[in-house]
């Protein structure tokens, strides 16, 4: 499958559809449920992505122990079968986000999602170091996450991507606008940009205009069909609908994910679960919604009518 999607079929892939990140299964002992997975990858494959992210930020990659990292990508690059690609996370230090990577590549992943190191400060030097090392430790697609203590400057991208032919994305989770403009002005069409801001539908129409042609959605894990559904109206300025949807759900959603760090993933579970394809509780540090707040997206989802 790696030999499916080179670099530049992910780069050229990405763009075509809208993308997302598949939640991680738990059990009720908290351990990694397999069989959910591999049901919930089954699941959503009909509605089609263009690229499905496995143990992202979504997926609680930064609770997985490496043995479950393994079991995650493996499960969701034979889950796909070859016919989307699967672009693992990777992260931490610059040595285990390389073991990360290369973990990826002989599970056959089609490409990296290089997350932030996560806790220590970086110098622009250090980020392009570190960008720079992940690369050449594999021939996978690497596509950067612009968050947290990651924020890289355009200038020390192009200096990446000049040295490194497999750095093909530039995914923002920041939303400042003068920065990604900038990073699109430097580089242009060397990189694939992706929207990467938690419930990215919210920046969606603006980062389009930007040159930002597709984002992730992390509710398609529950409300598959509405997510595609405000996809398409964004990316055909069908205004109407995106307000309308803006309103009647995303805005009342975020209010219920501001309430608590972490709420981005831990709403997402319990979108999952109140549709009935239960992904189990969220790891520490973060937590689960409370039943009120459960109950409050209940009749949100409901709203919307059948997935």
């Amino acid at each position: 499958m790696a030999e499916i999607f080179t670099p530049d079929a992910l780069k050229s892939a990405m763009p075509t559809g809208l993308l997302s990140f598949p939640v991680t299964d738990f059990d009720a002992n908290g351990d990694f449920n397999a069989r959910g997975y591999r049901e919930r990858l089954e699941w959503l494959a009909p509605y089609g992505t263009a690229t499905l992210f496995a143990a992202g930020g979504t997926g609680e990659f930064f609770s997985l122990t490496p043995k479950e990292y393994t079991e995650v990508v493996r499960n969701a690059v034979e889950g796909a079968a070859g016919q989307v690609p699967i672009v693992a996370g990777a992260g931490y230090g610059t040595r285990t986000a390389i073991e990360y990577a290369q973990e990826a590549e002989r599970l056959g992943a089609a490409g990296i999602l290089l997350m932030p190191p996560y806790l220590t400060e970086t110098s622009q030097a250090g980020l392009r170091a570190h960008i720079a090392a992940v690369c050449k430790a594999t021939k996978l697609g690497v596509i950067v996450y612009n968050r947290a203590n990651s924020r890289v400057a355009p200038e020390t991208l192009a200096a990446v991507a000049e040295e490194c032919p497999n750095l093909i994305g530039f995914k923002d989770g920041v939303g400042d606008i003068e920065a990604m403009v900038g990073v699109y002005n430097a580089l242009g069409d060397r990189l694939t940009y992706l929207g990467g801001l938690p419930t990215a539908e919210v920046y969606a129409a603006a980062y389009l205009a930007m040159g930002v042609p597709t984002y992730s959605s992390a509710v398609f894990n529950f409300i598959p069909r509405t997510a595609l559904e405000f996809y398409k109206a964004v990316t055909t300025d069908d205004h109407a609908t995106v307000n309308r949807i803006l309103r009647d759900f995303f805005f009342p959603y975020l209010r219920i994910r501001n309430r608590q760090p972490g709420y981005a993933v831990s709403i997402v579970k319990a979108g999952a679960a109140i549709v009935g394809h239960d992904a189990g509780p969220v790891r520490s540090p973060i937590s689960d919604l409370t039943a009120t707040e459960r109950e409050e997206l209940r009749a949100l989802i409901e709203k919307l009518g059948p997935q």
